[in-house]
């Protein structure tokens, strides 16, 4: 534990209260292969504070980049790619939080086969997410009865349920700890191919960024009925080329815009050149690029108790397993544990269809209690008001 303590980041602003951690935590000892996390601690009463896990998506992507870096860690990058400023609502202040960089290949995550980057999955990056907890828990062995809770977005609609899943399904078998956990959180999350993919394209054409004719190729050549469906009936003729194509078509449409937020702004040269203000309430839609310089910078990575290594924020990892559907994960998970997911508006709008197909998905339906708050997006306040919707199953 105290070998991963991070005295200070590079750039750090002064008057940092709260403890943070980072290192490796190895999953597979014959294959050398580990696993990267960045640990923050609630900066007041952490040992009364829930343990919570942090997982983006991709799949490939780093949890650390992006949800450490720009979403919900304390920190964020400056323009200058070397020093940090404070996010104000980073969620460490109400939890402590986990940012996981799975699976290996992803981020600083290694492993020393190869193969291990090339055939990967859901199934084996779930197996390599329970093993690092376990392994981390032994690390700190303080948090192991404390309440637990897995979030995440994107892809993590896969990530979060089956890990969820399996820690349930081992709980009940194993001589190791018992992780005690609470809850799932998920944010505009990809559950369901059919579903999903159904809602996206829906999005895209109701808010004008796909032409009429691709949405009407879309809807004539395009099978979003599935084996799960009531009817078994396609809502269009099957064609998988036309399918595709026009499909191929909505994305071209899209252009440089943001599909996790259509109002933002894109990232131009001049931008980067411009600077940031240092303030989580401006957006800064070349984020990115601060923190891919200041990860790849060796005195960041000496403190951060890496390797050597050419870190970028999503990996070109093999996947080969991937279920078109995870909503009978969910649907068991319900039964068990609270399960939440959310998006906001001016995200794509995909999980909206896998939740109606949630609760279609037999004749023992799941509750869906949603409420609707009204909410001011921080940065686009002198634009328009937004809402989250928050759909609890119970």
């Amino acid at each position: 534990m105290q070998a991963d303590k991070i005295n200070a980041l590079p750039g750090q602003p002064e008057g940092v209260g709260f403890d943070q951690y980072a290192g490796y935590v190895t999953v597979d000892p014959v294959a050398d292969r580990a696993l990267f996390y960045y640990f923050v601690e609630s900066p007041v009463d952490p040992s009364k504070k829930p343990l919570v896990l942090w997982l983006n998506g991709g799949p490939g992507c780093s949890s650390f980049g992006y949800g450490a870096m720009q979403e919900l860690g304390p920190f964020r990058v400056n323009s200058d790619g070397e020093t940090l400023y404070r996010n104000e609502y980073a969620w460490n202040n109400v939890a402590n939080v986990i940012f996981l960089e799975s699976p290996a290949g992803v981020g600083f995550s290694y492993s020393k086969n190869s193969s291990d980057y090339t055939s990967v999955g859901d199934r084996k990056t779930a197996q390599d997410s329970y093993i690092f907890l376990i392994n981390w828990l032994e690390r700190f062995p303080q948090y192991k009865t404390r309440d637990f809770y897995i979030t995440g977005e994107s892809y993590a609609g896969h990530y979060v349920p089956q890990l969820a899943y399996y820690i349930l399904a081992r709980n009940k078998n194993t001589t190791q700890t018992v992780i005690n956990l609470k809850g799932i959180a998920i944010g505009n999350a990809w559950v369901d191919d059919v579903a999903c993919t159904k809602g996206l394209f829906d999005f895209l054409w109701t808010h004008a960024l796909n032409s009429d004719e691709t949405n009407e190729g879309i809807n004539k050549y395009c099978n979003f009925a599935s084996e799960d469906s009531l009817t078994k009936k396609a809502d269009a003729d099957d064609n998988p080329i036309q399918c595709g194509k026009y499909q191929k078509q909505g994305l071209l449409e899209l252009g440089d815009i943001n599909l996790y937020g259509i109002y933002a702004p894109p990232c131009y040269t001049s931008a980067l050149k411009s600077g940031s203000t240092g303030n989580v309430k401006n957006y800064d839609p070349c984020a990115e690029y601060y923190v891919n310089s200041y990860l790849n910078l060796a005195k960041v990575q000496a403190a951060l108790h890496t390797k050597a290594t050419n870190w970028s924020g999503c990996s070109d990892v093999g996947w080969t397993d991937s279920p078109t559907t995870i909503l009978p994960e969910i649907r068991h998970l319900a039964r068990e544990i609270r399960v939440w997911k959310y998006r906001r508006q001016g995200e794509d709008v995909s999980l909206e269809w896998a939740l109606k197909k949630l609760n279609q998905f037999s004749a023992d339906r799941i509750i869906l209690k949603v409420k609707r708050y009204l909410w001011t997006m921080y940065y686009y306040v002198s634009i328009f008001n937004n809402y989250l919707r928050i759909d609890i199953i119970i």
